[in-house]
């Protein structure tokens, strides 16, 4: 049997593609922060983890161009080898300061960064814990490290607390978490983990992909969110979504982030971060801290947002976050609930499993502090007009 046989048989992508109703891969052929161009329509974009609506900050633009006539298009070469710049030493100082962490290391993508993480920390005889919500980035980390792994179901802490307890008391423990979850747009309830790690004798790491910028009186995230700096042991974070960039980090002590350096084969075996996207996230984080008047706006605008929904009568789960679910239910009605509301001039994402479970699609709409009154008012109209026509509210 040739090992092509999965792939000619997979055909529900090429049937729903036939028949007009593919969400995936839309061409932008054109952004302007808060809205898009794909196919020469203009739409309204509330499917972009640009937070902050960074992306086409002024000064983002100007560090980026700057540091590409400096240092040029690529590193070509790995952290570990040829690929260290000044600006990745001074992105891991900044980063460091900026998430309350003795020391930092940053990676070539998010994704990278739980995989390296993970894989090099948690050995043969090691456990380690992972709400069955989190990140894939994470579930894959936990694949890839030696160690035995436990899954608990989302936010069931008295499920993680038994499986601390029949964990041998003197293994390596390491509870992995996401900090905002990115199919609900909840919040862990980062203070009773810490609680249970303390009793059981594990560390912590949380991962903040959709929190920096986003929790935290300075927008450091979610151990800052509920004053617990001290007590998580590492903060994984992305460049992708408040900060403008792409890339990925690590924050810990200066130990731990020594001995990644050295054992992380994601990093090691990856080429670094370009200079323009290195440079993109110092400015970033330059704009958070000078400009605290965003992170108000996107708060402002996600309780419009989420009010709006409920008042149209959707459910929107747990959400507390500028990620909000709008449930729809099963595949094809979700499907052509996207399809209706793109034709009607607004970008979603839709979301389905294995990301969620079955008959749980929804479709995932994400803030920027950019938005306006308008935006939000079209994209409800959007939304009331389409959930009513296909009964969804």
């Amino acid at each position: 049997m040739s090992i092509f046989e999965k792939c000619q048989r997979f055909t529900r992508a090429r049937e729903v593609q036939a028949a007009g109703y593919y969400p995936y891969f839309q061409p932008i052929e054109a952004s302007y922060d808060t809205e898009v161009v794909i196919r020469g329509q203009r739409k309204i974009m509330v499917g972009s983890n640009n937070y902050l609506g960074l992306t086409h900050h002024p000064k983002v633009l100007e560090a980026a161009a700057k540091a590409l006539r400096r240092y040029g298009s690529g590193c070509t070469g790995s952290r570990f080898l040829n690929g260290t710049l000044d600006l990745h030493e001074e992105l891991e100082e900044r980063l460091a300061r900026f998430i309350g962490k003795e020391s930092a290391l940053v990676f070539s993508t998010g994704y990278q960064t739980n995989l390296g993480v993970i894989s090099a920390l948690v050995g043969r005889d090691d456990h380690v814990f992972s709400d069955k919500l989190n990140h894939a980035s994470i579930v894959d980390g936990t694949k890839l490290a030696y160690g035995v792994v436990h899954r608990y179901a989302h936010g069931n802490l008295k499920a993680l607390e038994r499986e601390l307890a029949r964990t041998p008391s003197d293994a390596g423990k390491l509870i992995v978490t996401d900090g905002v979850f990115s199919m609900e747009g909840d919040i862990v309830d980062l203070p009773a983990l810490v609680a249970l790690a303390e009793f059981y004798g594990a560390q912590v790491m949380v991962d903040d992909a959709h929190a920096l910028g986003v929790l935290g009186e300075r927008g450091g995230g979610t151990a800052q969110h509920f004053g617990l700096e001290d007590k998580t042991d590492l903060v994984m974070g992305t460049f992708s979504k408040s900060l403008a960039s792409i890339g990925g980090v690590i924050a810990g002590p200066e130990t731990v982030i020594h001995y990644l350096k050295h054992h992380a084969r994601s990093l090691i075996f990856s080429a670094s971060m370009p200079p323009a996207s290195v440079a993109s996230v110092l400015a970033a984080l330059d704009v958070i801290e000078e400009e605290p008047e965003r992170r108000e706006a996107l708060w402002r605008n996600t309780r419009r947002m989420q009010e709006g929904l409920r008042a149209l009568g959707y459910d929107i789960g747990k959400s507390e976050t500028p990620v909000i679910p709008v449930l729809i239910g099963d595949f094809e009605r979700m499907l052509v609930f996207w399809k209706e509301l793109f034709e009607a001039g607004v970008f979603t994402n839709p979301v389905t499993p294995p990301a969620v479970p079955e008959n749980s699609c929804r479709l995932r709409i994400s803030l920027m502090a950019t938005h306006n009154d308008d935006h939000i008012d079209q994209v409800l109209d959007a939304l009331a007009m389409v959930g009513r026509r296909m009964a969804v509210i």
